[in-house]
């Protein structure tokens, strides 16, 4: 891929070094205002009157408006400066989220919410493409991984803030708080990103040699097979602990915190690891990590000790996997990386959408305990679909 930007002069040094965690910050406070609702899901619930499936599809109805806004986003922006771009869209999701805090009523909060997440859908396969116009070739793959460390933190800190703030003070403080995050990020992406930052534009042949290409189309169904099974569980950890071994609020911030620090731990590793061993590698093993940890919630979902061992282990291999997708993509097209990128976000929201549908369902027929056998289905399908990917490519 050419890295092509139209900026005169060079960025100043300290913008260079600011522009990639103002990103990676970006992308935390993005991921967490995707995720936010999966960390109150019973406070939702009770103070807005609705079920536990209800509250969830607060999860799965935003992830089905990212699946399809992703890649019309990526497609309509292409031509756009990158940093008014990322700019404007965390300012943006800003106001959606005070919005969200005034809601009320349930019916108000989920359309603030969609049309919140609609904004939202522009900013992560973006921050990839705008990332990698800021680094040599070379780095292309650990600076995408250092991005993507932003989703890591949402889970790791993210989350855990999220239900005790909810728990303390209640979700529409939560939803302030994360509101006053994304306004300060906003600021320093509008001082450290380069102007004028330019990638190449999306045709719609672009388009078509994406869908032509069988790498990666392997590629982006192994994100949403994969999401799937890990989203049966995440969004709906503080009720199914719950009701599984009847688990505290306090316990419940807790599991978050073990499965955000292992997700950061495990993303972290994966980034210095990548150039030794590969992306193939590394996916793999994120995949088997992963696997192992719904195996543990399969074997004893009545366990803390089982529970919790499982928890960390989804969390370790979990976020460590995006990265290595969203640098493979980028390996197998370089120049429909901004496309590729924004379609395998779209692919990790329909595995959101699936998942946490699927997951709804089985709280809806009091079937909790099938969580594990079923998310241990979807990651056996993906380990084997990446192990085609080694055929192909």
């Amino acid at each position: 891929m050419t890295v092509q930007s139209d900026t005169t002069a060079p960025p100043q040094p300290t913008a260079a070094r600011l522009a990639p965690w103002a990103l990676m910050l970006g992308n935390f406070a993005v991921g967490l205002a995707v995720l936010a609702p999966a960390g109150m899901l019973n406070e939702l619930a009770a103070d807005l009157a609705v079920s536990i499936q209800q509250a969830g599809w607060l999860v799965t109805l935003g992830a089905v408006v990212l699946c399809f806004g992703s890649p019309l986003v990526a497609w309509a922006t292409s031509t756009l400066d990158r940093r008014l771009l990322l700019t404007a869209t965390l300012a943006l999701v800003a106001a959606g989220n005070v919005a969200s805090a005034l809601a009320p009523n349930y019916a108000a909060l989920m359309m603030l919410r969609l049309l919140t997440l609609a904004v939202a859908a522009v900013f992560t396969p973006q921050a990839a493409s705008a990332v990698s116009l800021m680094v040599p070739e070379k780095d292309r793959s650990s600076a995408i991984s250092f991005v993507f460390l932003g989703w890591s933190l949402a889970v790791a800190i993210g989350l855990p803030l999220v239900q005790f703030i909810a728990d303390h003070l209640g979700w529409r403080s939560a939803f302030g708080a994360l509101a006053a995050a994304l306004a300060a990020i906003s600021v320093l992406a509008a001082i450290s990103i380069p102007a004028r930052l330019h990638g190449p534009a999306l045709s719609l042949s672009s388009w078509g040699a994406i869908a032509r290409n069988r790498m990666i189309l392997l590629l982006l169904c192994i994100t949403a097979v994969y999401v799937s099974g890990m989203f049966l569980i995440f969004p709906y950890l503080g009720p199914l602990l719950s009701g599984l071994v009847g688990a505290s609020p306090q316990t419940i911030a807790s599991f978050f915190a073990l499965m955000g620090v292992t997700g950061f731990i495990g993303n972290l590793v994966a980034s210095r690891a990548v150039r030794r061993v590969g992306t193939f590698a590394a996916a793999l093993a994120s995949i088997l990590v992963v696997l192992l940890g719904t195996l543990c919630w399969w074997f004893d979902a009545s366990s803390f000790v089982m529970l919790g061992l499982g928890t960390a282990l989804i969390g370790l291999g979990s976020l460590a996997l995006n990265s290595m997708q969203q640098a493979r993509l980028v390996a197998v097209a370089p120049a429909l990386a901004g496309g590729t990128v924004a379609l395998n976000t779209s692919s990790l929201y329909v595995g959101q959408a699936v998942g946490s549908g699927l997951g709804g369902a089985l709280f809806a027929h009091d079937w909790i305990a099938g969580v594990g056998p079923l998310a241990s289905a979807f990651l056996i399908g993906a380990l084997a679909l990446t192990l085609v990917t080694r055929r192909a490519g």
